[in-house]
This record gives C-alpha cells, sequence and structure tokens, in this order.
C-alpha cells in the first residue's frame, strides 16, 4: 500500500483520488490516529430550501459553506418524518417502521405519560390514527445505535441538544453515548429563553442565554478542552427550529427591519442561529487544529412547519410528500468530498449509519436488520448510488401513511385504498397524478410496498394489501 501511495503521489493523484480507490474504509483507518472526527449537525423542521442558497429570505452563510466545501445530497428523504421516528433511523440505520415507532413520543398525559415525561406504557394510541398502528413511547435499548458502533472503532460519543427518545433508562448515555449534555425527556422546550424546560433540572443553573448559543458555548467547549488520544463524533441535535416560534431577539428585529413580520421574522431568525452555532463549531475545530481531519454532516428531520417551496406538504399536512419527506443532507470532508459538489442519489437518513461504520474503518457485517446503504464510495467518488430497493416512507397519523421512492416515480398511498403516482423529476411539486397513464408501475409498487409491509410486521394495517 505505501509503494501504491507513492506512486499515485508521483503522478499527481490527489488525495480524495486516492481515497476513491479504497476498497473498504477499514484498508484507509487501520492506523487509528488517520480515523476522522465526526461532526453531525441534526436541525429539527428545516425544511429543504431553508437557506440562502434556495431562498435568499435566509441568511445561512456558514450552512452553506459545507455545501461549498462538500458534497451535497440533492434527493435526500426520512423515512418517517416526525421528530422521534426520525430520530430512531438516524441512529440505528433502521427503518421507524421496523422498530415500531411510526410516530413521535407525545409526551401527554392521556398517553400516559407523567408531568416529567416518564411512562411505563410501552405504546401510545393516536386518536385521530385510522388503522391505530401502537407506536412505542421509547427507543429500547437492545437496538444497537450507531455511538455503540463506533465506540467498537475506538470513538468518543459526546452527544448534545434534543434526544426525544424516551425518559431516564433510555437517554443517550443509555444508548452509548459516553457523554449528554442538554438532553431531556423532551421534544422541544417550553420556550428557547431561561427557563428552558419544564420538569427538567437540564441547564436549570441558566438565567440568560439563548438556548441554542447555550447548546453551542458546551459544544464550542468540548471541542476547546478534548484531549484525549481517541477520535471523537460529536453529535449535535438541535432543539431549533422546532416550535416554539421563538428566534433570538436581535435577530428577530435583524429579519422585521427587512420587512418579514410575526412566524416569518422568527423561522428566520431560529434559522440564523443554526447557523451561527454551525460557524462556531466549526471555527473551533479550525482553532484546535481539527478541521482538516473532521468530517462535517448536516442533516434536518423533516420538512418545515411554513411554506417549503417548491414542495407540496410540510410537517403539518401531506408530511410524506417531498415538503415533508426531502432534507438537506451535506457533507464535508477534507480531502476526500469534491469541493462544491452536488449529488442526484437518492438516499435516506438511514444510510448514515452504514456510513459512519465504515468511515470509522468498521465492518458492516456484525450489525444485523440495516435498512440504509452506505454511502462511503458515493461520498469518495461522488458517484450515483446504485440500490437494490426502493425507498419507503411511513407513518401513523393520517390517511395518507406510505410512500416508495423507486427512480424517478414516487407512489403515495393512503390507508383507505387510494394510491397515486408521481414522476418527481418532471414534477418536482407533484401536482399531477399519472396512476392512470401508468398503471403497470402502480401495479409493481404497490406490489413491493405490500412486501416491505409484511417485512416490518404491519400488513393487518395496510391500505393496500
Amino acid at each position: 500500500m505505501k509503494n501504491l501511495m507513492t506512486n499515485l503521489v508521483k503522478l499527481g493523484l490527489t488525495a480524495s483520488l486516492w481515497a476513491a480507490t479504497s476498497v473498504h474504509a477499514g484498508t484507509l483507518f487501520n492506523n487509528k490516529p488517520s480515523q476522522p472526527n465526526i461532526v453531525l449537525f441534526f436541525v429539527d423542521d428545516m425544511g429543504w430550501a431553508s437557506r440562502t442558497k434556495r431562498d435568499k429570505v435566509y441568511e445561512t452563510p456558514n450552512i452553506d459553506q459545507i455545501s461549498t466545501d462538500g458534497l451535497e445530497f440533492e434527493s435526500a428523504y426520512i423515512p418517517t418524518p416526525t421528530c422521534s421516528p426520525s430520530r430512531a433511523s438516524l441512529v440505528t440505520g433502521q427503518y421507524a417502521a421496523r422498530i415500531g415507532m411510526p410516530r413521535h413520543i407525545p409526551h401527554k398525559k392521556q398517553y400516559g405519560f407523567d408531568k416529567y415525561g416518564r411512562t411505563q406504557q410501552i405504546h401510545n394510541l393516536w386518536e385521530k390514527d385510522p388503522a391505530q398502528v401502537p407506536s412505542v413511547n421509547w427507543l429500547d435499548t437492545d437496538y444497537v445505535t450507531y455511538a455503540e458502533a463506533l465506540k467498537d472503532q475506538g470513538y468518543y460519543n459526546m452527544f448534545m441538544g434534543k434526544w426525544h427518545l424516551g425518559h431516564e433508562g433510555y437517554h443517550p448515555t443509555d444508548q452509548g453515548f459516553d457523554k449528554q449534555v442538554g438532553a431531556t425527556n423532551w421534544g422541544h422546550p417550553a420556550s428557547y429563553y431561561p427557563p428552558y424546560f419544564k420538569h427538567s433540572d437540564v441547564y436549570k443553573e441558566v438565567k440568560e442565554r439563548y438556548l441554542t448559543d447555550k447548546l453551542t458555548d458546551d459544544a464550542v467547549d468540548f471541542i476547546q478542552t478534548y484531549d484525549k488520544s481517541k477520535p471523537f463524533m460529536l453529535s449535535m441535535w438541535y432543539y431549533a427550529i422546532h416550535t416554539p416560534f421563538e428566534g433570538r431577539k436581535d435577530l428577530v428585529k435583524h429579519f422585521e427591519d427587512k420587512g418579514l413580520k410575526g412566524k416569518e421574522a422568527h423561522h428566520a431568525a431560529l434559522v440564523s442561529g443554526i447557523d451561527e452555532s454551525v460557524g462556531r463549531v466549526r471555527k473551533a475545530l479550525e482553532d484546535k487544529g481539527m478541521d482538516k481531519n473532521t468530517v462535517i454532516i448536516f442533516l434536518s428531520d423533516q420538512g418545515g412547519i411554513l411554506e417549503n417551496k417548491p414542495f407540496r406538504g410540510g410537517k403539518k399536512i401531506d408530511t410524506l410528500y417531498e415538503g415533508g419527506a426531502r432534507v438537506p443532507l451535506i457533507i464535508s470532508w477534507p480531502g476526500v468530498t469534491q469541493a462544491g459538489a452536488t449529488n442526484q442519489s437518492i438516499v435516506q437518513s438511514t444510510d448514515l449509519f452504514p456510513t459512519l461504520v465504515e468511515i470509522a474503518g468498521g465492518k458492516l457485517a456484525k450489525y444485523k436488520n440495516l435498512d440504509g446503504t452506505s454511502l462511503l464510495a458515493t461520498i469518495q467518488q461522488n458517484s450515483i448510488l446504485k440500490r437494490d430497493k426502493p425507498l419507503f416512507g411511513y407513518r401513523a397519523y393520517e390517511d395518507l401513511y406510505a410512500t416508495v421512492r423507486e427512480g424517478d416515480w414516487k407512489l403515495a398511498a393512503y390507508r383507505s385504498g387510494k394510491t397515486q403516482l408521481y414522476n418527481i423529476v418532471k414534477d418536482i411539486s407533484e401536482i399531477t397524478d399519472v396512476s392512470a397513464q401508468h398503471p403497470k408501475i402502480v401495479k409493481d409498487l404497490v406490489a413491493k410496498l405490500a412486501n416491505w409491509e409484511k417485512e416490518m410486521q404491519l400488513e393487518q394495517y395496510s391500505g393496500v394489501q
């Protein structure tokens, strides 16, 4: 290998091209000090277009800089786009439907929760769900998380921010993370100004700091004081942009002065708060001399609560359509990703677990029931990912409950038995149902959905069986 590397250098080939020739990440990282640090920015409710690159109303120079530095996936999806399931899929690499979590953890008395966000009741049912699909109230510790997988490769795992995958006993430090900061039982704060949370001691001592800024302070401190010989993964899971609509006051005024009003001004301010945080964390990495050996990943958990142009749907309505399910996914890895590159592969958040394992030098064969595919080669070569299965979307709130995305086509399925078909490439806003013109495609995708439901053990709740 040393001779091969020497020859490549003589030929003037770049480090990224050398990385692209790798058959498996493990061959790159047998030397433990070469393992990169990893920072995962996971934002709540940030739509695909909520940034300057796509909509000039927003001011996101630091988020856009990740894209300028790295590789952006234009068609990235969350399989169950809502708070808790999106997190369960990300951290396990499995469909939330497989885990039995097709909805968020509700934390309300009628679902068995006390005022502290705890419950002994395993499942909840949703009153308006026509199928009455049960959904678990925590992520069981039997599931292997990416923190546990990376720990096996010698990583230190720091978790910061929103967890929303269970109460005490199911917190990040119960799921393989070495330390957690800012994690509570709750899915969103009562306020972004102190006191942040009701019935929680987390950050109880903080009197003035804006929540996103406080989490960022702690992330920067973690980086500045990190003195271990092992590589780290920092999971920065923000509470923002989730409601309440409460942007930082100076940022709200800034956007009001630009002409925005009400929720729109607060939303833009919340986005800018995240952007400032991203910039501060990346600056801390640079100051510590870690930036050249750190993989940066930026992802959102679902579409925004406001407009998600040019797409149909969002957090509150038609959530399995593009506006709710398609999210930003950007990966920057110095010396590996091509600066400013875009990729048209159809990918899903379940792909990140196997990708992280291979980045760390691990082997995927030991992990069972993974629903994702490693993006390592795709990242290295900026190639089109070839999948042998469609991507499935699934939720249990209303009539629209499932989608199947394969190639240019997307099938939408309803509990009532209705199906619709869209050509996403030609009809990005999902306006025209073309199922009548393509009955064979509908039949094929319906059959694949039915088989997938059986695999997920959900066939009894199906609208297409």
